[in-house]
């Protein structure tokens, strides 16, 4: 079967606004993340990571009236299908398939808040696209004309990863030529601020040094951030064809879901276990990227898998230290890391974080410079999701590694 490969990506994320930005982010172990004054409910402090850019404009369009999911989205794949050199899809069978978790969030807060919802002459007159969870990719094949199947997943969390299994089952399965593929979010507003804080699962009150600090037992909170990543499928004879460079390979996505309740996850790390060993099959990754966030249930889930899938053997990181848990985007964001590890030769750091309690896991402390030949990834939903990939270093069929 055509192996289903990777010919551009764009990404948007706290403190990175495209490939350089984020490749300096990772190599240089800073952190993007910052105090969002007043942002919690009774105006406590909150932690959170911000996209600072609006994205109004684009190509000399403007987007002000789009939820702005949308305008990120826009935004990072404007840069993957650059990247790729798609410009023309007018003879072209493509798709886009973008995950999500709290969508278009924002906007439903504000019409909810509208002074008057009884006054219908002055109710907001766009108000259904804006409220539209489906905006997110509707707005992406409107920007580039693509009007093949265009598809949105509110799979919360593993949205990216979910986005890019139906993506290679469609490549696989002949019926579109190329994928625009990943996930967005926007949720630095009071309906997930005061949701997620009803669940003690936000960082109030504390400094950035101590909120979402993955694989620790000292403090407990994630930290939810902006974000959108897009990649580029496309098969390989068809890449090859056109002349496309190739960045990697997206060997398999597979996915599960724990069964437990709307409200709970698996606490065994089996569900996750299953999902990643059907991944990566009988390869043994460079290292895995790690959908650890700074929850002990998510976190220990990995720990939980890793020890028995690879024990000693596998290193381990996570870069939501750097930038937070961009939730829906996070599988996109991760898988974009991993590419750029493969093309730089290294494995990031996971920072801010000594590790307690996780001892026996091999975590990647500080950026390792290594050839990375595979990658696998791990993401986990609120809703019991479970989505786990695998993407490889792109070589021509017979060539050595």
């Amino acid at each position: 079967m055509d192996r289903i490969v990777i010919t551009g990506y764009g990404i948007k994320t706290p403190g990175a606004n495209n490939k350089r930005e984020f490749s300096e982010l990772l190599q240089s172990e800073r952190c993007a993340l910052e105090v969002l004054l007043g942002g919690g409910p009774n105006e406590v402090d909150v932690v959170v990571g911000l996209v600072h850019d609006d994205f109004e404009w684009l190509l000399g369009r403007h987007y002000r009236r789009f939820p702005r999911i949308s305008r990120i989205a826009v935004g990072s794949a404007h840069d993957a299908l650059k990247m790729a050199k798609w410009s023309d899809f007018s003879n072209t069978r493509a798709a886009v398939l973008m995950g999500t978790s709290v969508a278009s969030a924002q906007e439903l807060e504000d019409i909810a808040s509208y002074s008057n919802l009884d006054d219908f002459r002055r109710f907001p007159f766009l108000s259904a696209g804006l409220a539209n969870t489906h905006s997110l990719s509707s707005a992406i094949s409107a920007h580039f004309g693509i009007q093949g199947p265009t598809l949105t997943l509110g799979t919360g969390c593993t949205g990216a990863n979910d986005a890019f299994l139906i993506g290679k089952l469609l490549l696989e399965t002949g019926q579109v030529d190329v994928c625009v593929a990943g996930g967005a979010e926007a949720p630095v507003n009071r309906l997930s601020i005061y949701g997620f804080g009803k669940l003690d699962t936000l960082c109030f009150n504390v400094p950035v040094e101590k909120a979402g600090i993955p694989f620790s037992l000292s403090q407990e909170g994630f930290v939810m951030s902006e974000g959108a990543g897009t990649v580029v499928m496309e098969r390989e004879t068809d890449a090859i064809k056109r002349g496309a460079f190739i960045y990697g390979v997206l060997d398999k996505v597979a996915a599960n879901n724990d069964a437990v309740s709307i409200h709970q996850s698996d606490d065994t790390g089996i569900s996750m276990l299953r999902a990643l060993r059907e991944a990566v099959g009988d390869t043994v990754p460079t290292y895995v990227s790690s959908q650890a966030l700074g929850l002990r249930v998510n976190d220990n889930n990995d720990r939980i898998s890793h020890k028995m899938l690879f024990g000693q053997a596998v290193p381990i990181t996570s870069i939501k230290g750097h930038i937070g848990h961009t939730m829906g985007a996070a599988g996109a964001v991760q898988l974009i890391a991993a590419l750029l590890g493969m093309e730089y030769n290294f494995i990031p750091a996971t920072i801010r974080t000594n590790g307690e309690g996780f001892a026996e896991l091999p975590i990647v402390f500080t950026k390792r410079d290594c050839v990375v030949e595979s990658v696998a990834i791990t993401t986990h939903g609120y809703g019991g999701n479970n989505s786990c990939l695998l993407v490889s270093k792109y070589r021509k069929t017979g060539e050595s590694v």
